[in-house]
């Protein structure tokens, strides 16, 4: 059983006025509210094992919000058992909650009209999961390397503060004539002292210009082009939101869902501009008539690999495998790229901070030796 493609068409325009974030975008921004992507992962799990054992689904509510710690998550679940007991279809509850996404809500009301909510509840499980490792992924390639770049920026910060007006004060008491490079780092600590606040407020503008625009599609198709545009960590962008889409297909396609419909549904889960213009032109190419491989191969966000594997996929009827397949070697491909980057990024960042402490020294000591040499 699917869904047509006119009342997918209809439930946009109600999940427009839901004003939530998507899953991905959580995801890149590890942003997220309290009811987090671990929890999820926890919850559609266990949600999974007790239907499978044969309890109601709110039976398997009640269960699982008295294993809850937090009494928000507690509140969160009973208020999903409430609804239930007022009548409400449980994809229902979910929409009506801030905490759940709008794929989460389509995946959940997909199960019960075509009464695979357990197989659905299982791959949400599964989905999050994936998710979680991601991010800790990308967590852990990023962690080490901004805890370098931080220390540098302190310690340029003390320097140009304090460590360069000692020197500046001392070459000014004894008259000594100072060099090109001294004077700019003289300068450029003299600015820095006098002018702090301005950095501050440029950082304090940029952070509210962000938080302003970052729902705008102007500012989506700018931010997105600008991270595609950086080298390797473009790419690796892409190929995180490609396997985050792949994943979702299968989820969907494994609900029973047809194809077309379910590129419809990923659609309201992805904010990444390029991907999300791309299937717009995809569905409707398909609409006239195309296979999936023919649409996806003229857009470059698609690679090769991928359109290879589709027109398997359509040629064997095996769509929920291959996708499964491409999700899997694209994940692969997104853990040894977060490794090579904690790898290359890790060097670099020591490398420019001992060219830039190395620069601070050499233009204090010339100086000195100038110094050291008239008091001789």
């Amino acid at each position: 059983m699917g869904f047509k493609v006119d009342h997918i068409k209809k439930e946009k325009k109600e999940v427009a006025s839901l004003n939530l974030d998507s899953f991905l975008k959580k995801e890149i921004t590890f942003g997220g509210n309290s009811f987090s992507n671990k929890k999820k992962e926890a919850f559609y799990t266990e949600l999974f094992v007790l239907l499978q054992a044969g309890l109601e689904l709110k039976d398997a509510l009640d269960l699982i919000e008295k294993e809850q710690k937090k009494e928000t998550d507690k509140k969160l679940i009973r208020s999903l058992v409430k609804n239930l007991i007022e009548g409400k279809n449980f994809s229902e509850t979910i929409k009506e909650k801030k905490e759940f996404t709008t794929y989460e809500y389509y995946s959940i009301q997909i199960g019960e009209k075509t009464g695979t909510i357990e197989n659905v509840v299982k791959e949400l499980g599964g989905y999050y999961r994936k998710r979680n490792e991601q991010r800790r992924m990308i967590m852990s390639a990023l962690s080490y390397p901004i805890i370098i770049l931080s220390t540098a920026f302190l310690a340029v910060l003390f320097m140009l503060n304090f460590v360069v007006p000692m020197f500046a004060d001392i070459f000014k008491q004894n008259n000594v004539e100072l060099p090109w490079i001294t004077q700019k780092i003289i300068s450029l600590s003299n600015f820095f002292k006098d002018y702090y606040w301005i950095y501050l407020l440029v950082l304090l503008v940029v952070i509210l210009f962000q938080k302003m625009n970052k729902n705008k599609l102007w500012y989506q198709k700018w931010i997105t082009s600008f991270y595609l545009k950086i080298p390797f960590w473009g790419n690796f962008i892409r190929k995180i939101k490609i396997a985050q889409f792949t994943q979702a297909i299968s989820l969907l396609i494994s609900a029973k869902v047809p194809l077309l419909n379910g590129i419809q549904l990923t659609q309201k889960m992805i904010d990444f501009h390029p991907l999300k213009n791309a299937l717009i032109t995809v569905e409707k190419d398909v609409l006239l008539g195309k296979t999936l491989s023919e649409s996806i191969r003229k857009h470059t966000i698609f690679d090769a690999k991928m359109v290879s594997l589709i027109k398997v996929a359509e040629e064997t009827n095996q769509n929920q495998i291959i996708f499964e397949r491409l999700t899997n070697q694209y994940n692969k491909d997104i853990e040894y790229q977060s490794k090579t980057l904690s790898t290359v990024l890790e060097p670099i960042i020591i490398l420019i901070l001992g060219i830039v402490v190395a620069t601070i020294l050499i233009a204090m000591y010339i100086p000195m030796f100038k110094l050291s040499t008239i008091i001789g």
